[in-house]
């Protein structure tokens, strides 16, 4: 198929970001929206000359116009999309929509509503079967959910349940426990087992918000919080002020690839979407003075008042692999701090190992790259999984950047020893 100037023109300057696409025909009407970790690398594909299957090859030859909505993140993409189909009915999203096994989101009908789970052939079951999908939530049919989402085709809901509980402080205990549940313990639940929250309040501070969010208004939630953030602080409400900073931090960076079901989302591979690097080193004088470092960028450079400096408080002796362990399992404690899409070390493959452990024991899903020198001290050595290849094309691209966040986290981590050591003398 030949390409036409105009797709050629909008393809060139799609970014590299998440988000949905839209695909319009000459009629100018809307026949496609389809989401991406990449933008850039999914729509490019579609005209790559490839053979697809047999609808969207149909329907690439009838894109006469193409636009594109950026993301934050790649839930947000997942969420946007869904509501897009539901309120424009695209006919290549409708088409051989039978699928029962997508997935759905719901509230249900209680004075402290859950939030779950379901598949499309659940809600069929519940006197659903002669109601279209689009129509779920307009049924008068009495329901046990007050709210429907989806569907969600590709969202790994068992994650985004967990992810949902921690931002938006959902109950999945029940009222007049004889303990508080755990979720309280970790500051994760508002009281509604410990009867501290009423029902008005829960729906004001948890239903709300989350279906803010569901509904794609991020932004707009945001804006909305920290306008009550500043109303809490000045009638000295000075915890619930942190909730919300909190709750606003989480939202402003979700952290989401482990949310995604490889088998069902379009080029969900790990590294697609690069916009936050964390780079670390460790600095110490013998088996003294051991410190670790480390230094926020974007791709426009340094984000320094995101800085961090470690004590090391742990390591006996000398051994950094074990500081940069201890830095690590210490950071990553911090669930208000900002999640990187790429974690930086100063170092070779041990360093690689050590980090990828403290991950894989928080359970994360963060591409990892050690930038070490050759053994001429001159050479750069770039150590990462080699089959990313959104990684590897990442690398390719922004050396020089790479460079400059290993550099300044080992200066950023000699700085903090030798302020330490003029403290001491």
């Amino acid at each position: 198929m030949k390409t036409s100037r105009k797709i050629k023109n909008i393809l060139s300057k799609m970014p590299n970001s998440s988000g949905i696409y839209l695909f319009y025909n000459f009629k100018k009407e809307l026949i496609y929206v389809g989401k991406a970790t990449s933008l850039k690398n999914r729509v490019k594909s579609y005209f790559s000359g490839l053979k697809s299957p047999r609808p969207i090859e149909f329907m690439i030859h009838e894109v006469a116009d193409i636009k594109y909505k950026p993301t934050d993140s790649v839930l947000e993409a997942v969420i946007l999309e869904a509501n897009h189909i539901k309120k424009l009915q695209p006919k290549y999203n409708i088409e051989g929509k039978d699928n029962k096994s997508w997935n759905y989101l719901v509230l249900t009908k209680e004075d402290f509503p859950k939030l779950l789970a379901v598949r499309q052939y659940e809600l069929e079951r519940q006197n659903y079967e002669n109601t279209k999908l689009r129509n779920y939530e307009n049924t008068k049919i009495k329901a046990k959910y007050s709210h429907i989402f989806g569907p969600f085709p590709g969202l790994n809901t068992k994650e985004a349940l967990k992810l949902f509980h921690k931002i938006f402080y959902i109950s999945r205990c029940n009222t007049r426990q004889k303990r508080p549940c755990f979720d309280y313990q970790l500051g994760f639940c508002l009281g509604v087992c410990t009867g501290e929250i009423t029902k008005e309040q829960y729906k004001q501070k948890v239903i709300k918000p989350l279906i803010s969010f569901l509904k794609g208004n991020k932004k707009r939630l945001i804006s909305s919080l920290k306008k009550e953030m500043q109303e809490e602080a000045q009638a000295r409400n000075f915890e619930e002020a942190a909730r919300l900073k909190k709750q606003i931090n989480s939202l402003e960076r979700i952290y989401d690839v482990a949310l995604l079901n490889k088998s069902l989302f379009e080029d969900s591979v790990l590294g697609g979407n690069i916009k936050r690097i964390e780079g670390y080193d460790i600095s110490n004088l013998g088996e003294t003075g051991k410190v670790g470092s480390m230094v926020v960028f974007n791709l426009s450079g340094p984000i320094k008042q995101d800085y961090k400096r470690f004590k090391i408080k742990t390591v006996i002796g000398q051994s950094d692999i074990a500081c940069l362990e201890e830095v690590l399992y210490r950071r990553l404690k911090h669930d208000e701090w900002m999640v990187p899409d790429l974690i930086l070390v100063d170092g070779g493959k041990g360093q690689v190992r050590a980090v990828r452990k403290v991950i894989d024991f928080y359970k994360k899903n963060i591409p990892i790259l050690g930038l070490a020198k050759g053994k001429t001290r001159k050479k750069n050595e770039f150590i990462f999984d080699k089959k990313n290849k959104y990684l590897k094309e990442f690398i390719e691209k922004n050396q020089d950047l790479l460079i400059q966040v290993r550099d300044e986290a080992h200066r950023f981590a000699i700085a903090y020893q030798r302020k330490l050591r003029r403290i001491k003398k």
